[in-house]
């Protein structure tokens, strides 16, 4: 037992200390304070036809838990799922491995540490919906119940499962981060379609969403009634909600399945882990590390006394750029497995034979997102191989590496892009080709930003999946390509914001050259 508590304590101490953690907790702050919009916001995001809750304890205590449920989950798999991995790095797995720890409870150990980490998230968020009460409140008291039952109930069982889910997938899957990835996206899209029609339906909503959003939705047939087109909105929607007609909520007496449901999804998560256990390497190299190729020897041992080094060719010195574009270009073709070129390929004839506005909303953001492995490590390739210090000694770093990097995944995006853009510009319709292309830039200047910023990639994936997610859904705020609306206005909005990722990515990287 001291040995498991060690574990968790360590891997937990050491991932809340580092760069990117402080990074993630800042954006969970700033996307926390969006959960409530203020009473004069133009934006909404739990809304019932025309109608939004009084701001009352119970309306913030359960908007706010139920969106940390399902945004959190959407993002914090991607801030989890390498916590064995970085045990390999650190060599820490062998030490661990040569003690007699069993596999179940290492396992455990990982995903106890994976739903402190995610803990944490909540806490942060569970102080801003009380701050936010404070501010935004119509004369309501204070209830301090009102904000720990929902958090408890919905969202806390919730990120212990996706804790689980994170460790089982790495065992599984751990050499395919991007199958993991494509996997979760699919589990993900699944829970929150699916809406069995039986009494017992809310048990199987691992996420705990839907008796919070229905009984909503039933507090206002009751008390006003809706137009027959009206319909519950979740997420980020944009409109005038000054005029909104309020309901009060006043919280929900869960029934009994849907609390044993709760224990039992953490149950589940258990009984996964220990079902997988088996199948973990351990931390045998052997079986981490793909098989070794062998080497062919260019010149025999013999041969190699008779080299006259005055006879090679002179060193030419060139400042081209061109060579090192060329060679970001190939770095990013060969990276990951190559059937996942088959479905680039089928993404792009999607693209060209689909209808236009079909292959825009939702065939083009899926196709760039498959790219999330390849554009994660854009500019932290360097630091994840120690040879940044090599690297970043070479002549004009950020003139010639930097912008090499950048020109390489600017072409590879638009490239798989093209057929999507030629009809456009087929049709003359020029301002959704910027569009795309604005789209395809910022895509790459936040892997850029978020890379150099943290050093790592996973703030990227999290932050991109989240990205893809509600652009899949249709919410305008978060169109970065076009796909929702063609606004002149927006285009300039996304232009601004690249603007700034750019400036604070050069200066960060000019400023970590300088010390």
């Amino acid at each position: 037992m001291r040995l498991f508590l060690n574990i968790i304590k360590l891997d937990y101490l050491t991932r809340v200390r580092s760069y990117s953690f402080l990074i993630t907790l800042c954006a969970s702050l700033a996307i926390s304070y969006t959960f409530v919009p203020e009473p004069n916001a133009s934006y909404s995001t739990i809304r019932i036809g025309d109608h939004v809750g009084y701001y009352n304890s119970a309306w913030f205590g359960y908007v706010t838990a139920t969106m940390t449920s399902i945004f959190l989950s959407l993002i914090g798999f991607y801030l989890i799922n390498t916590s064995i991995k970085k045990d390999i790095k650190t060599k820490v797995g062998q030490i661990i491995a040569s003690t007699r720890i069993y596999n179940t409870t290492y396992l455990l150990s990982k995903v106890f540490s994976n739903f402190l980490i995610l803990t944490t998230i909540v806490s942060i968020t569970f102080l801003m919906s009380i701050i936010l009460f404070t501010l935004y409140n119509d004369g309501f008291r204070f209830e301090l119940f009102q904000f720990i039952k929902p958090y408890l109930i919905i969202t806390i069982p919730s990120m212990f499962f996706l804790s689980a889910i994170a460790v089982i997938f790495e065992v599984i899957l751990g050499r395919y981060s991007v199958i993991q990835n494509i996997l979760f996206f699919i589990m993900f899209s699944f829970s929150l379609a699916v809406s069995p029609q039986s009494e017992m339906r809310y048990a199987l909503d691992v996420f705990g969403s839907k008796i919070v959003l229905d009984t909503m939705e039933q507090s206002v047939r009751e008390v006003l009634p809706l137009e027959e087109d009206s319909e519950m909105t979740i997420g980020y929607v944009l409109g005038n909600t000054t005029k909104a007609k309020k309901f009060s909520f006043e919280g929900i007496d869960f029934p009994s399945y849907f609390l044993v449901s709760r224990l039992t999804w953490m149950f589940i998560g258990i009984l996964l882990v220990g079902l997988v256990s088996p199948f973990f390497h351990r931390f045998n190299m052997r079986d981490i590390l793909p098989s070794e190729k062998t080497v062919k020897q260019i010149l025999p041992k013999a041969e190699l006394k008779d080299i006259n080094l005055t006879q090679l060719p002179k060193l030419q010195k060139s400042t081209n750029i061109l060579p090192l574009v060329r060679t970001e270009v190939f770095l990013l073709l060969r990276k990951g497995n190559k059937w996942l070129w088959g479905l680039n390929a089928i993404g792009m004839i999607l693209l060209a034979v689909l209808n236009i506005e079909f292959a825009h909303k939702f065939v083009l953001p899926i196709l760039w997102f498959l790219q999330v492995n390849r554009l994660s490590d854009l500019t932290t390739k360097e630091v994840e191989n120690d040879v940044h210090y090599f690297s970043f000694t070479s002549l004009r770093p950020i003139s010639r590496l930097l912008l090499s990097q950048l020109f390489a995944g600017l072409l590879l995006v638009l490239f798989l892009a093209l057929p999507l853009t030629l009809r456009y510009i087929f049709l003359m319709k020029f301002n959704v080709v910027m569009f795309i292309i604005v789209g395809g830039v910022f895509v790459l200047f936040l892997a850029a930003f978020l890379g150099i910023f943290t050093k790592q990639k996973k703030l990227f994936e999290a932050l991109f999946f989240f990205i893809t997610y509600v652009n899949l859904n249709q919410i305008p705020f978060f169109d970065y390509f076009g796909g929702v609306s063609q606004n002149i206005d927006h285009i300039f909005y996304v232009f601004t914001v690249i603007v700034m990722m750019a400036i604070a990515g050069f200066y960060k990287r000019y400023y970590d050259l300088r010390r």
